[in-house]
């Protein structure tokens, strides 16, 4: 008998709270959506002049990474050519 009086105690707060959150839920996606729109306006933007720069130094580590890798696989295909030529012979 105590265990029925639980089980209606419970049913009767999941309605309640699932009708709570079936109401609510416009509001909290236009809290969401002022929230996202106040945040916004924190971003402190970078300048078209930082911007360009930042860009350029991207492109320079680019090259640089580029060329350093070539490199590399250029050297070790020499290795790898010279081990073979050695043991082919």
């Amino acid at each position: 008998m105590a265990d029925k009086k639980i089980d209606t105690k419970v049913e009767g707060k999941k309605e309640k709270k699932d009708s709570k959150n079936k109401v609510s839920f416009f509001s909290r996606t236009a809290k969401f959506f002022r929230e996202c729109k106040g945040e916004l306006g924190k971003i402190t933007w970078p300048t078209p002049k930082a911007t360009t720069k930042n860009f350029l130094v991207v492109l320079a580590v680019i090259a640089v990474m580029g060329v350093f890798i070539f490199a590399l696989d250029q050297g070790l295909y020499a290795l790898l050519n010279l081990v073979m030529e050695t043991a082919a012979t």
